[in-house]
């Protein structure tokens, strides 16, 4: 698996290829979606909308949207935040984690937080935080099943929604 910063045009935009596969990404998620309400009709995820939610994810300070490719395709996409806009939280966030439902249940998810780990090793981080929405099982089971804990329980600060927050000690 490989790992790169989402690429962007001089004007800041991108790529309609690239603009193309997440879209289908993000698609293949309908039920992430429904249970999410990023998207007004999880059944009908347009580009725009995809591109409007990934400028929103770049216009936090330290935000950085990586992409995941297996064997020359988009099998993932992630969005880490270096510093949380909370002074008091000293952790690096995983913002999002989604990998093509075509593709889940084959170890891309798994080796996607194994790689952010290491970059959050790398930057001399000691732990990381994400949270995973209360109404979300199968997210709140992925996490648990690699180590992360539940520390809080919260509503997120974009949309107010409940949330169990969860952090992993990377030593």
């Amino acid at each position: 698996m490989i790992v790169e910063p989402l690429p962007l045009t001089p004007d800041h935009d991108l790529p309609g290829e690239v603009l193309t596969e997440l879209t289908a990404l993000y698609a293949s998620n309908r039920d992430f979606h429904a249970l999410s309400g990023d998207f007004p009709d999880p059944d009908d995820i347009r580009p725009e909308q995809v591109a409007t939610a990934l400028a929103g994810e770049l216009a936090q300070p330290d935000a950085e949207v990586l992409l995941a490719r297996s064997e020359g395709r988009l099998v993932g996409v992630a969005v880490t935040l270096a510093h949380h806009p909370d002074p008091a939280d000293p952790d690096p966030w995983i913002g999002l984690l989604m990998v093509d439902a075509r593709r889940q249940r084959q170890g891309h998810g798994r080796r996607l937080v194994q790689l952010l780990e290491d970059r959050f090793r790398r930057a001399g981080r000691t732990a990381v935080r994400l949270a995973v929405l209360e109404n979300n099982p199968k997210g709140l089971a992925f996490w648990t099943a690699l180590g992360y804990e539940v520390i809080d329980h919260r509503a997120d600060r974009a949309q107010g929604r409940p949330c169990a927050v969860l952090r992993k000690r990377l030593d």
